[in-house]
C-alpha cells in the first residue's frame, strides 16, 4: 500500500512549494549568516537566529554528494531507476537534497548543475537539477 506524496502543511515549506509552483527556487534568508536556510524553517540552522525574509535563489550550484538508486521506490513516482539522489550546494550557500535528471553515469562531485522544474506527484511542481556547463 502506498500513501500519496504530500508534505505536511508546515508554514515555511508552504511558501517553498508555492514558489516552486511558479518555477522559482526560494528560501528563507539569514541576514546574519548571509545564506539561505535549507530546508526552510523559522530559525537559521547555523546561528539559531529567527529568519525574517525570503530570497529567490539562482537555481545554480554544484554536486556536493550523490548516490545512484537502482531500485524503484513507491514514494517517488516518476523516478524510474536508475536515478540520482544528490546533495546540491547552491551558489548562494546552503545544500538542497534533490535529484539530478539525465544520465546517472555523467554525474560527478563538483559538477555544475541548474534547477529544472518537473511535475511531481499530484499537482506539485518539484525542483530537480540537471548538469550544466562544459
Amino acid at each position: 500500500m502506498t500513501a500519496p506524496w504530500d508534505p505536511p502543511p508546515f508554514e515555511p515549506m508552504v511558501r517553498f512549494w508555492e514558489a516552486a509552483d511558479r518555477h522559482v527556487l526560494s528560501a528563507p534568508w539569514c541576514d546574519r549568516c548571509q545564506q539561505p536556510v535549507l530546508y526552510p524553517r523559522e530559525l537559521c540552522n547555523r546561528c539559531q537566529q529567527p529568519v525574517a525574509g525570503w530570497r529567490d535563489l539562482s537555481g545554480r550550484g554544484t554536486v556536493y554528494a550523490f548516490g545512484v538508486e537502482h531500485r524503484a521506490w513507491t514514494q517517488a513516482p516518476g523516478l524510474e531507476p536508475p536515478y540520482v539522489v544528490a546533495l546540491v550546494e547552491l551558489d548562494e550557500g546552503g545544500r538542497l537534497l534533490t535529484n539530478i535528471v539525465g544520465d546517472p553515469g555523467a554525474v560527478r562531485v563538483g559538477a555544475p548543475v541548474e534547477v529544472r522544474w518537473e511535475p511531481g506527484p499530484g499537482e506539485r511542481t518539484v525542483p530537480r537539477f540537471a548538469l550544466s556547463g562544459p
